[in-house]
């Protein structure tokens, strides 16, 4: 039977996939493991009834279990790893938090307005620590096969990938090789081409958050 999930609607296009990296994530993590799902596209101004019944707070991401609407995609992705555990996405203990700092410092650096308040230089900080982990034991955060760590990642990067090219002009630095060669193999996979909204809703979603 299909997993019902509930994931954010694009801006402004309420049958278009969203910009939620954190609902791509489970549904990254659904597509790795082959796990059929039922998708519900909510468009956060106008939720539905139906959605703000079963789910109070009215976050997403969520997903039907056992008759129980589960949020937080911390959550939901550790049930789904004990519902179907093949293939198995865990991450290696010693390596699930790496990158774990990197969607704070972007935000932060996102929104700054203020170039010698050191944000810049935190995330590029983040990002050369992933850099150097990938160097060592790559091609992803554990090794030859992709992870949970990596799926929670992929998101993000993309996030970052777009909202600093478009609202400060910025990309990585080319000396970044490691970094660079990870986050053309996540991009390119089928599933996260898959699950992955438009760079212009990605824009969109964030533009509120850069210029409030």
């Amino acid at each position: 039977m299909a997993l019902e999930i509930a994931v954010k609607a694009a801006v402004g296009a309420p049958d278009v996939l969203g910009d939620c990296p954190f609902c791509q994530r489970v549904l990254l993590t659904l597509e790795e493991k082959k796990v059929p799902y039922k998708l519900h596209l909510i468009t956060l101004s106008d939720k539905p009834k139906w959605f703000t019944e079963v789910n109070p707070e009215g976050k997403v991401p969520v997903v039907k279990f056992d008759d129980k609407w589960v949020a937080d995609s911390d959550v939901i992705v550790g049930i789904i790893e004990e519902k179907y555990p093949e293939p198995s996405l865990k991450t290696p203990p010693e390596f699930a938090s790496v990158g774990s700092k990197i969607f704070g410092s972007f935000v932060t650096f996102v929104k700054s307005k203020d170039p010698s308040d050191g944000s810049e230089q935190a995330l590029v900080n983040e990002l050369k620590a992933l850099d150097e982990h990938l160097k060592a034991h790559g091609p992803y955060i554990a090794g030859e096969k992709i992870t949970a760590a990596d799926i929670s990642l992929a998101p993000k990067l993309f996030h970052l990938k777009v909202a600093l090219g478009h609202f400060k002009k910025w990309t990585v630095p080319e000396d970044l090789t490691s970094y660079h060669k990870y986050t053309e193999l996540l991009f390119s996979r089928e599933y996260f081409v898959k699950t992955k909204t438009e760079e212009k809703y990605v824009i969109a979603g964030w533009e509120s958050k850069v210029n409030p």
